[in-house]
């Protein structure tokens, strides 16, 4: 289990990235000041809405938020407890911004777009359970994960994660992360100002009015409970930056994030032999973190 000494210890954070053992010790200064004020909407799996709870005498503003899927109570207390057990039997790694990490996947260099196999020995055993139960579901049909990364928050490292998009050269449309330990919040931003445009309450004819705002002034919350699955794809993928907020994480939290590979690494691909080498590797359900 990764330490949770606070200053004790010294940190992974490189760049601009930063956490609380860093901002202590005086190297760096938290960018919590210089968030932008958003207008905040909450993600409502049962419709697919992002809703804005108004203030009293304002009506509520809405907008589908497609691209998520929500899966409540995917593992048990007791798989939750085993998963956790057989990762902590491995080394973690420090990571950026207050996390601690564990790899099982290729070498990749994302700038200059080169992958090899490496030391990547495949996806750990304990996963091949969690894989194929995902697969059951009509949004992960025929999803064959080649990456797991397995990240470790702590309150008291300040960990977080900032908003970005996921490479899609390598990896495919869909991510999939369960969330273990504790509940938290993914929240997704954009930093464009084309204007989006939200539903605002409902007319008295059954119409709803239009009010528009720039997409760089939302912030959809998504609540992830303890043990949940959640799937990212299509516009939430492609058009949001999605990040966990370090207010967001109140207890250690893990998270098991798997990747696909792109079309370009599948059959008919320009990478396919590659492609097919990594998913022999990883379906071998023998890794060691890297």
């Amino acid at each position: 289990m990764p330490g949770t000494e606070g200053t004790a210890q010294f940190c992974g954070c490189k760049g601009i990235r930063s956490c609380l053992i860093c901002e202590q010790f005086g190297s760096k200064v938290s960018k919590a000041a210089e968030q932008v004020q958003k207008v905040i909407f909450n993600y409502d799996s049962a419709t697919g809405f992002a809703v804005h709870k108004a203030d009293t005498g304002q009506e509520a503003l809405s907008f589908s938020f497609p691209g998520i899927i929500l899966l409540k109570d995917f593992v048990s207390e007791e798989e939750e407890m085993e998963l956790v057990r057989l990762m902590d039997l491995s080394d973690w790694k420090k990571s950026q911004s207050g996390r601690f990490k564990q790899d099982y996947g290729p070498k990749v260099n994302f700038k200059k777009q080169k992958v090899k196999v490496g030391s990547f020995s495949g996806l750990p055993s304990f996963s091949q359970n969690v894989i194929e139960r995902m697969k059951k579901w009509p949004i992960l049909c025929g999803f064959q994960p080649v990456e797991q990364c397995n990240l470790d928050y702590h309150p008291s490292r300040g960990s977080a994660i900032d908003p970005h998009f996921d490479d899609n050269w390598l990896w495919g449309e869909r991510l999939v992360s369960l969330n273990l330990l504790s509940p938290t919040t993914l929240s997704m931003s954009s930093d464009s100002d084309d204007l989006f445009s939200v539903s605002v309450g409902h007319m008295s004819d059954g119409h709803q009015a239009v009010q528009n705002l720039p997409a760089s002034k939302i912030k959809v919350k998504i609540h992830l409970p303890q043990r949940s699955l959640v799937v990212v794809y299509g516009d939430a993928r492609f058009k949001w930056m999605h990040a966990i907020q370090r207010q967001d994480i109140l207890q250690r939290r893990i998270c098991i994030t798997f990747r696909e590979l792109s079309p370009d690494f599948l059959q008919g691909g320009v990478h396919e032999s590659l492609g097919s080498q990594l998913l022999g590797i990883a379906q071998g359900f023998q890794g060691m973190p890297l």
